[in-house]
């Protein structure tokens, strides 16, 4: 019999979700096929199982929380393992017997329910691993504590606060849980459906606030005229794509080309801010933007400054496709020290993007639109494209943010230059 245990994930993160199971009670599985899919904070990790044989049990259900370490599965040599220990305590139940019939006995069955009704309740809170320990020591009911994290993750502190509350409060916040977990008559009716925000949809959630809270964050524009970048896709295209295996020329290469070379002329744009710290970083590893049906994530393209346009957009096409899999990694994750977004791909003419962790700049590209310029003395219809750099001010200054995006501006509209500048 093995037991199918939550592997390590990454040094920051110590729990995950149960996304799916693969294999259930009673099904066959080979040794080092997926048994489960697990859903962290920010890449969905397939368990495997170290021994062939049956799924006996479940130890955890889809959508529970679980930690590393955590044993959520059994695996048996046949269907006919589980039985056996099972049937084991039968003759000390058939012992107990007896004692149900003594005074007092229904009484304590009775009041031993209500304490697994509860520590149900405890495991489908959402909280830290330190504050579990500190609640099961201090016999807290997850369920009954208010947290201060919007996202409703109870931690440490919000544990010690309730364990400091007079005694003469509890009665009062037990009867008025059933209230605030109560079905609205709209949900009631239909007209409204309740839905679990996923693990990843809330840390996304908890991070931009912390962005927003944490950092001076401001955001410049300008526009591109498009018009030579598209001649130069448009001839160069069919060639490109015959002579490197089908990898296909994109608008993507021609902007990490040129926010590399941006970025070396502007190197706090490629910053990091530690404390009363700057780490300047010699590397050019750039976050690329990638939309799923769980939320954006942000693979990163690393060594910018030594691939080619092919490199480039193949490394983008690879890392796109494992995100729409879902197979990314936590290496194709961390690390990055720019991003890039492109949100003219669902046909957004102007945002304001918002920095990704630490970083303390991320550029925003936007659909491509003819509009009537000014082309010296006359009007001409050309395609263009608003671009928009948020940036950290803390760190950079307006000059160092408008030089940075004016650099990208002009590279791309006169695309040979970046051959210069790879």
């Amino acid at each position: 019999m093995a037991e199918i245990k939550v592997p390590e994930l990454a040094e920051s993160i110590t729990e995950g979700t149960i996304a799916q199971w693969l294999k259930q009670p009673g099904e066959t599985v080979e040794k080092g096929e997926f048994i489960v899919e697990l859903e962290t904070d920010k890449v969905n990790v397939e368990v495997i199982s170290e021994e062939a044989g049956v799924v006996q049990e479940h130890l955890a259900q889809e959508g529970d929380t679980v930690e590393v370490g955590q044993v959520i599965a059994i695996v048996g040599a046949s269907s006919g393992e589980s039985a056996a220990p099972a049937a084991a305590p039968a003759p000390e139940a058939k012992e107990e017997a007896p004692a149900a019939s003594q005074p007092g006995a229904t009484m304590e069955a009775k009041e031993e329910a209500p304490a697994v009704e509860e520590q149900a309740s405890s495991e489908r809170t959402i909280a830290s691993p330190a504050a579990r320990k500190l609640a099961r020591e201090k016999g807290i009911d997850l369920a009954a504590i208010s947290p201060v994290d919007p996202m409703g993750r109870v931690r440490v502190q919000d544990v010690e606060a309730h364990g400091s509350k007079p005694a003469a409060n509890a009665p009062a916040q037990k009867a008025e849980a059933p209230k605030a977990s109560a079905p609205s008559s709209d949900e009631e009716s239909g007209r409204i459906v309740r839905e679990k925000m996923s693990r990843r949809r809330q840390t996304i959630a908890k991070r931009l606030l912390e962005v927003r809270q944490n950092t001076a964050m401001l955001t410049t524009f300008n526009e591109i005229d498009m018009t030579n970048v598209m001649a130069l896709r448009s001839r160069k295209k069919d060639k490109f794509q015959q002579d490197h295996d089908g990898t296909r020329l994109g608008f993507m290469s021609f902007f990490t080309k040129a926010v590399t070379a941006a970025l070396k002329k502007y190197p706090y744009v490629n910053a990091e801010l530690d404390g009363t710290d700057l780490l300047l970083k010699q590397f050019y590893d750039v976050g690329i933007a990638v939309s799923t049906e769980e939320g954006l994530v942000v693979p990163i393209v690393r060594d910018t400054d030594k691939k080619n346009f092919a490199e480039i957009e193949a490394s983008i096409a690879d890392l796109a496709k494992k995100a729409r899999d879902k197979k990314l990694s936590i290496a194709d994750m961390t690390g990055g020290s720019f991003t890039i977004t492109n949100g003219g791909v669902f046909g957004s003419l102007m945002s304001t993007p918002i920095l990704n962790g630490t970083q303390v700049g991320i550029l925003g590209m936007h659909t491509i639109q003819k509009r009537p310029v000014a082309i010296g003395d006359s009007i001409e219809i050309r395609p263009m494209m608003y671009v928009a750099l948020s940036y950290d001010h803390r760190v950079i200054d307006g000059s160092d943010s408008v030089g940075f995006l004016k650099m990208v501006k002009d590279l791309i509209e006169n695309p040979e230059d970046l051959l210069l500048e790879s």
